[in-house]
């Protein structure tokens, strides 16, 4: 006998307006970056507002020729590799805490806390506190070249402050937390019988560690490091005063708001989320294929 059909469930009284509400929300959130997108591709004599005049890849171009002074390419080189940095040293610095934060540590509270205090710091706090403790550097290290009449050096040194020194520590203040975060959650849940399991089969710790722990735990690490580079990506606070005298991306993108009154500011904002999206959309993809590849070699 055929199955009769089951009846829907009529909509709660709440439903509609908790959807308009949820609908406002993404608008809101999205809005603002499709508007950006669409101005972008307007005609030469496009302005940086409604209505669109026109469609072409004209301030893409003028973006490529260069805005004035400023270096887009350089500043799109600097993010890029200060990102790629955060992302790796996030990466392996989570997984070594998150691995020894499994056994008892004397202070494991509180140094748990003081990790993760960097979270609810304002960010700009941070930021000249580490611009402070890199200049008391430099004149420290002014004076010890001085004082063994390093002349060379002395003369040479400019600042210690500089895109892979203090920038780089100032992203991790603010990188590192989320991953720590990330991989208690993950080794809250693991199961150590697979370990106990590869040790009672001859495999070292580091055979244990590559070849059960990694490859269980890599959809989690894929996700640390994408949280790692899009966070540096579009951090300016935390760079601003601790960067030295270049300026990455989103710096340059800040300052160019007072000073580029075309849509080409636009363009580059396209360009900054494309870069943004396309790191989002190969984790995803990466994820997908270790999940792929966890469920293959199972067992059946």
């Amino acid at each position: 006998m055929a199955r009769s059909a089951v009846p829907a469930e009529p909509r709660r009284p709440g439903f509609w307006p908790l959807a308009l509400l949820f609908a406002a929300f993404v608008l809101f959130m999205y809005g603002p970056m499709l508007v950006i997108v669409v101005l972008s591709f307007q005609g030469p004599d496009g302005g940086l507002t409604f209505p669109l005049r026109g469609l072409s890849l004209h301030w893409f171009r003028e973006l490529a020729e260069g805005l004035g002074v400023v270096d887009i390419g350089a500043a799109l080189r600097r993010s890029l590799g200060l990102g790629l940095a955060v992302m790796a040293l996030t990466i392996v610095l989570s997984v070594m805490a998150g691995l020894a934060f499994r056994r008892r540590l004397p202070g494991a509270g509180a140094l748990f806390y003081v990790v993760v205090a960097s979270l609810i710091m304002p960010s700009i706090i941070v930021s000249l506190g580490i611009g402070l403790e890199f200049r008391l550097l430099d004149t420290a290290l002014k004076g010890i070249f001085e004082a063994f009449g390093w002349q060379g050096l002395l003369e040479t040194f400019g600042t210690s402050l500089g895109l892979y020194t203090s920038a780089l520590g100032a992203h991790l203040t603010w990188t590192l937390p989320f991953g720590l975060l990330i991989m208690f959650a993950v080794f809250n849940r693991f199961d150590p019988s697979y370990e106990e399991a590869a040790r009672d089969l001859g495999a070292t710790p580091w055979q244990g560690f590559r070849h059960v722990v990694l490859p269980l735990i890599a959809p989690a690490v894929v996700g640390i490091g994408m949280f790692g580079f899009t966070l540096s990506w579009d951090e300016i606070a935390r760079t601003s005063q601790a960067i030295g005298d270049v300026n990455t991306l989103p710096l340059e993108l800040q300052g160019l708001t007072t000073t580029v009154t075309t849509p080409a500011i636009y363009a580059l904002g396209t360009v900054t989320m494309v870069v943004s999206f396309a790191v989002m959309g190969l984790t995803l993809l990466l994820g997908w294929a270790l999940q792929r590849r966890q469920a293959r070699r199972r067992p059946r």
